[in-house]
């Protein structure tokens, strides 16, 4: 079956079919979930997770291997949404099938932001390289909007992609040159700069929630404008839409998850760009769905990765953002030879 006679199927599918088959991604979360708590470096049985959960012992040692694990899971679920829905979200509003905030150059640019910072201000809160990871994708996403509107045709999918790529080596070598000159960025860089859930604290990712949750909100009211812009330019402005307001408000929500992100886990990617076409070929191309899926898909997709890298090659474990390149990368690679459906071009 093609992913084109997939997402068809998918599209045909009721609104009380794609509710279950949502319900069942929530039942696949809690089971990737239960995974990151139990297995790792040291497996836990299930009896010693529920004790560690509520009856902690400090002394026990399954106990403190359960509460370490906390922060990283809780992270997963956070940097996970945030990156599947912001996928989703750019690649409707930009009708482009290969948005991501890697490909565009949000990562790069939020990368540069936050050496920057840390070169000139050496060590800094995490509030401050938040802000910064946020200017730094803000200001890369408007650039790369005015660089593909250049021209007769305007913001076309395929100039969005290329300015973006353009702007993400700019900035990659930019961010290079800075780490080169200074020891304290590259200190605080090189382990940000893999992917990691493991360096930060539970209060990291609960710091990081609500600019998640605000940029959630905003994402999903551009669903209706997502769906038409997938018709094309012309006829979501027939069908009464401002574009160029409503970009520029999802936008918004779209640095918001992904400066968030990328502030408190580093530039982790393929998560963004494959979640939603893998969503698609399940709910179909309705982004009133496919942004709800893609939401909860993100966090599974995560955390399998971070799993994986924990029991793969024990009792070292491979950080999170080079397993998402490991398993992302292939399993695109079949999306792309079934087709890359749902967003035309």
């Amino acid at each position: 079956m093609t992913a084109t006679e997939s997402t068809r199927r998918a599209e045909r599918t009721g609104a009380l079919g794609k509710l279950g088959l949502c319900a069942g991604l929530l039942v696949l979360l809690l089971c990737a979930v239960l995974a990151s708590l139990l297995f790792g470096a040291r497996t836990i049985p299930f009896g010693a997770l529920i004790e560690a959960l509520t009856q902690f012992d400090a002394a026990n040692p399954e106990h403190a291997v359960v509460h370490s694990r906390i922060a990283r899971t809780v992270g997963a679920l956070v940097v996970g949404a945030a990156l599947g829905l912001s996928g989703a979200g750019m690649q409707g509003l930009t009708r482009n099938p290969l948005a991501d905030a890697g490909i565009l150059g949000l990562n790069a640019g939020s990368a540069l932001a936050v050496v920057g910072l840390v070169a000139l201000g050496g060590a800094v809160s995490l509030g401050s390289m938040m802000l910064a990871a946020f200017i730094g994708a803000a200001v890369v996403m408007l650039l790369v909007y005015l660089l593909a509107s250049i021209g007769r045709e305007g913001a076309t999918p395929i100039k969005l992609a290329l300015a973006g790529a353009a702007l993400a080596v700019g900035l990659t070598a930019m961010t290079n040159a800075v780490m080169m000159v200074s020891r304290a960025s590259l200190d605080e860089f090189r382990f940000w700069q893999v992917g990691s859930l493991a360096a930060r604290g539970v209060d990291t990712y609960l710091a990081a929630l609500p600019l998640v949750l605000l940029g959630t909100l905003i994402v999903l009211l551009t669903a209706r404008v997502s769906n038409a812009v997938s018709m094309g330019d012309d006829t979501a402005t027939a069908l009464g839409f401002n574009l160029g307001r409503m970009r520029l408000f999802g936008s918004l929500g779209i640095v918001l998850l992904a400066g968030s992100a990328t502030a408190v886990a580093g530039p982790i990617g393929f998560v963004g760009l494959m979640i939603p076409h893998a969503v698609r070929l399940l709910l179909g191309a309705d982004y009133r769905w496919l942004m709800p899926g893609s939401l909860i898909a993100g966090p599974i997709l995560l955390l399998a990765a971070d799993v994986a890298g924990r029991v793969i090659a024990p009792p070292g474990e491979i950080q999170v953002g080079v397993m998402c390149a490991v398993l992302g990368a292939p399993l695109f690679i079949i999306l792309m030879r079934r087709g890359l459906t749902g967003v035309k071009l």
